[in-house]
């Protein structure tokens, strides 16, 4: 919400916005702009009949005074993905849905078309190498969005993606996430069916043609008047730990890694072909691409050992990754901490969606934080029930902070890749700094 509100700021227009707390990045972003609202909190005064339009973050609830002052003097109010739209009307929309690689493949394709030149906005779920901000809104005639299954906002329960009306889709897979809000696997599943029918009419639709779920609902979506693009992991070769890709005869080495990322790569390419640029120019550009933050992202390593930070959270995300890593690196032992700490991941009726994800890697721990728990109003979690879910019988599950602290400092890391995967902290463990600290042992 901020960047859009710097976004909006940098076009011209005037911005003010409020919240009951605000904390970095946030905050310094919005002081070097000057819109740092006078004062936190809400008060229903900020309302007044003057303003053009209220846009409504997912923070605040029906409740809100300001909100309330809002629907009575009958002012336009706006989800997040409901503004971006109406901004982006007039512009072609590249819209990159699905369960997992969301933010990566729109990060591909924005490092692509900066490469090859061409102007463009932008909406996407990380803080990118060579963007200042994680949204973007001027003149340009092309957008590029990352498409969120997630509710719009208090008012608007729908997800966001169904306000985007791409002319050029992506979904990259289905596995069924956010139970708190899709309580039902069909349910979350009929989400990007409506997106599928939310596509203009000759657009196109690229989809993960290896994904089982995706394929069989494309295979019972609309016809006639759409475009439907498929796309497999592309031609590669991996050797030393470094991998090269081959599209078209066209060849290059990359600096990411896996099967997740070469198919969010290969989809990127589709999305920058309907733009006109050719698999050379793809390929040229997407060689120093680094990853976007958090995703499989190295954060320390020395000649024997290498630590890297990923967001997985869901079951797919997390086999993805440490699937990537044990290919990637097969002479090396692997040493996997998985951070229960999303809803979904921290309700026990969702817990077997987890079995078999963590056999990858040489050791596995489960982590998770009662605190995380109280938070969500969710109920204790037991240990053991956590070890039969995950079906690995010498699992590690802990739920305390120095309790895995010293279990990590006692860790032999010869030949050994860290792997770190959370959406959360571990409870506050700052592990940039823990991992540089490791690996001076």
């Amino acid at each position: 919400m901020h960047q859009l509100a710097i976004a909006l700021h940098k076009k011209g227009y005037i911005v003010t916005g409020s919240d009951d707390e605000i904390f970095e990045p946030a905050k310094s972003n919005l002081l070097q702009n000057n819109i740092f609202p006078a004062k936190i909190g809400w008060d229903a005064a900020n309302i007044t009949p003057d303003l053009y339009a209220v846009i409504l973050g997912m923070h605040a609830k029906d409740d809100n005074p300001e909100l309330i002052k809002a629907k009575e003097l009958g002012l336009n109010i706006y989800s997040f993905p409901e503004y971006i739209y109406k901004e982006s009307k007039d512009k072609t929309r590249i819209v990159v849905g699905g369960s997992h690689g969301k933010t990566t493949t729109t990060a591909m394709i924005m490092h692509v078309l900066k490469h090859c030149g061409l102007a463009f906005d932008y909406m996407v779920g990380a803080k990118l190498e060579g963007f200042s901000q994680s949204v973007d809104i001027t003149d340009a005639p092309l957008i590029v969005c990352e498409g969120d299954e997630y509710p719009a906002s208090a008012l608007e329960k729908r997800p966001k993606f169904h306000f985007l009306f791409p002319h050029v889709a992506i979904l990259t897979g289905i596995a069924w996430d956010h139970i708190n809000v899709f309580p039902t696997y069909n349910f979350y599943k009929e989400q990007f069916s409506i997106f599928i029918g939310m596509i203009e009419k000759g657009g196109v639709l690229i989809y993960n043609e290896t994904d089982k779920e995706l394929a069989n609902l494309v295979e019972e979506s609309r016809r006639g008047d759409i475009k439907y693009i498929p796309y497999r992991v592309p031609e590669h070769t991996i050797d030393n730990g470094v991998t090269t890709v081959t599209i078209q005869n066209a060849t290059t080495v990359l600096k990411v890694f896996g099967d997740h990322n070469l198919l969010n790569l290969h989809a990127a390419f589709h999305a920058c072909e309907s733009q006109g640029i050719s698999a050379k120019d793809f390929l040229n550009a997407i060689a120093d691409f680094k990853g976007a933050s958090l995703r499989l992202e190295k954060i320390a390593g020395n000649d024997d050992t290498i630590v890297y930070r990923d967001f997985a959270h869901a079951p797919s995300k997390l086999k993805a990754t440490l699937n990537a890593v044990r290919h990637q690196y097969p002479e090396k032992n692997i040493v996997a901490i998985f951070e229960l700490h999303t809803y979904s991941s921290l309700s026990a009726e969702f817990l077997k969606e987890y079995e078999g994800c963590m056999n990858d890697a040489d050791k596995a721990v489960v982590f998770y934080s009662n605190h995380a728990l109280e938070i969500k109003r969710l109920k204790a979690l037991n240990i053991d029930e956590v070890k039969v879910h995950f079906k690995r019988a010498d699992l590690e599950v802990i739920n305390n902070r120095f309790v895995l602290e010293t279990w990590l400092k006692n860790l032999h890391l010869k030949n050994t890749v860290l792997l770190f995967m959370s959406s959360g902290n571990y409870d506050g463990i700052d592990v940039r700094t823990f991992a540089a600290d490791l690996l001076k042992k």
